[in-house]
């Protein structure tokens, strides 16, 4: 894992920001903030340049999402690969100025939201629980906790940025989104939030490493998978349910929320089938919108003991 500034405040601005190693975000804001106000069409042409120039210019980040992509999609051909790796790149520049949209001129999204599964999270909430939404990282990114919030009331758990002038500022562009953002590493404070039968949204789809977790399959890879909610939900007693969010119409933008139904006899005794049940729901919200998904984080970096490297 790498390293980062965990700190259980909120961060503050510092006037160190304006030294000069800091102008080039400073110039990033300026440039990307008017196009939070510019029309929907306007912003989809602009994010797919975006997400073709970061196609061309990260090689590396490129080759890890055709690796997975190839990796749990077998049998597609190679263009087929190169059309989904680029659709992904796309979405992720779309995603930026969806994010940038949410969190300065969110009101560009009354009336272009729909929700299923809400009754799931109602029930849990009615039975007086905690809930923790089991997500993934999709590239709508804080767009996505702003829809939500249409339905509910959502805390986030996050990674702090490693440069603390972003992370100042997305913690700050966040406010508005999330009740409470939870550093990772502030185990106190996630727990203290579910017994208080708040919502949770926590992405466990990354690779960590065994220090935090076991192998358990992903699209039937045996990946590195995350099991620090099993002991949540045994400390809190919450209820576990998934939900993914995705963007439905280019043209006339729409946005979906699909929950699904609360995980029953979760936790079990079994670590590793646990473990498999998380990656289910994340592959099943996953594929109702496979290229909206961060293929390009390396998913299977830990190899069990005689299995050749895939990256």
């Amino acid at each position: 894992m790498s390293s980062s500034p965990h700190h259980t405040t909120e961060p503050q601005f510092s006037r160190a920001f304006l030294a000069p190693k800091y102008w080039g975000i400073w110039l990033c804001i300026l440039l990307l903030l008017p196009w939070a106000y510019a029309p929907w069409l306007m912003q989809r042409v602009l994010g797919r340049i975006i997400g073709q120039l970061l196609w061309k210019a990260l090689k590396s980040r490129r080759k890890t999402t055709l690796t997975n992509l190839r990796v749990c999609y077998p049998g597609l051909t190679d263009a087929e690969y190169q059309r989904m790796g680029l659709d992904v790149f796309e979405n992720m520049g779309i995603g930026i100025l969806e994010s940038l949209t949410a969190w300065y001129n969110p009101k560009r999204f009354n009336g272009k939201v729909s929700i299923s599964g809400l009754e799931h999270l109602q029930q849990a909430q009615a039975e007086q629980r905690g809930i923790l939404m089991l997500g993934l990282h999709s590239t709508l990114l804080d767009a996505g906790g702003l829809l939500c919030s249409y339905y509910f009331n959502l805390d986030v758990v996050y990674r702090p940025q490693n440069n603390p002038m972003l992370d100042w500022l997305i913690y700050r562009s966040r406010h508005n989104i999330y009740d409470q953002q939870i550093d990772r590493s502030n185990i106190r404070l996630l727990v203290r939030r579910l017994k208080e039968k708040k919502i949770i949204w926590y992405s466990p789809d990354q690779d960590f490493g065994l220090k935090q977790g076991v192998m358990a399959p992903f699209y039937g890879v045996p990946a590195a998978t995350v099991t620090a909610q099993r002991r949540l939900i045994k400390m809190t007693n919450a209820a576990v349910m998934s939900m993914h969010f995705y963007r439905q119409d280019d043209r006339k933008p729409h946005y979906h929320i699909h929950i699904t139904p609360a995980l029953q006899n979760y936790p079990t005794n079994d670590e590793v089938a646990d473990a498999t049940t998380s990656n289910q729901l994340i592959e099943q919200q996953l594929n109702l919108a496979p290229t909206q998904y961060m293929w390009f984080h390396r998913r299977f970096k830990t190899r069990p003991e005689g299995y050749s490297r895939i990256y």
